[in-house]
Order: C-alpha cells, then sequence, then structure tokens
C-alpha cells in the first residue's frame, strides 16, 4: 500500500525541524500554504499527529511584581527623548541572550544627545 502523503509528510517534517519544533499544525498550514501548496489545516494536524509532531510550548515568564516589594519610579524624562546637551539624559534597557544554555544578560546606555552608547 503507497502513502498518498509521503512527499507532503516530508515537507510538514522539513518545516517543523527548521523552526526547532516551535510550529504547531497551524504555522506549518501557513508556511506549506505560502509555498504554494493548498492544504487543509485539518489534514496537516493529522498528519503531525501520525508522524508524533507536537510543538514545544515555551514556558510563560511571571508578569506580576504585586506586593510590598514594588516600586513605581516617577516618569523623570515625560516622553521627551531629546536633550539639549551632552550627558543630561542617558537612558538604558536590558537585553537577556541565551547563549549556550546560559543566560547573558546586555545593558547599553545610550546619551539621548547624539544616540551614543555611552556604556555598556
Amino acid at each position: 500500500m503507497s502513502d498518498k502523503h509521503a512527499a507532503l509528510k516530508s515537507r510538514i517534517r522539513k518545516i517543523y525541524e527548521r523552526h526547532k519544533g516551535r510550529y504547531g499544525y497551524r504555522r506549518v498550514t501557513a508556511a506549506l500554504r505560502q509555498a504554494g501548496e493548498m492544504i487543509n489545516h485539518k489534514t496537516v494536524q493529522r498528519l503531525m499527529g501520525v508522524l508524533g509532531l507536537k510543538s514545544l510550548v515555551r514556558p510563560k515568564k511571571y508578569r506580576s511584581y504585586r506586593g510590598a516589594g514594588h516600586v513605581t519610579v516617577a516618569n523623570l524624562l515625560q516622553r521627551q527623548f531629546k536633550a539639549k546637551q551632552f550627558a543630561e539624559k542617558w537612558v538604558t534597557d536590558v537585553t537577556e541572550f541565551n547563549v549556550g544554555g546560559e543566560k547573558l544578560y546586555l545593558s547599553p546606555i545610550m546619551d539621548l544627545y547624539n544616540g551614543e552608547i555611552v556604556s555598556y
């Protein structure tokens, strides 16, 4: 008995693996349609089940910091993101990277006068 969906299964597996298991049937269906394949999402869902492909669910980050330790800082800039002189206004942000399974943080400090990175 031949498998009429063998080529489609192969394409589904390639899309799934290219995106490191993060794509579920909806996004795989969208990728197939974008590549010109006319396919129903239920067919993709069924074939992914047959192949044993399930999307990875990323853990949600904790977003609520209610309690005694929470302090709201005053809005000193009032959305005025231009400075009249050097070193008048500095801003920063923190970015988290996952490198080799470890968390690394980058926090550049930018001068709003000329957009120069003062430090990081």
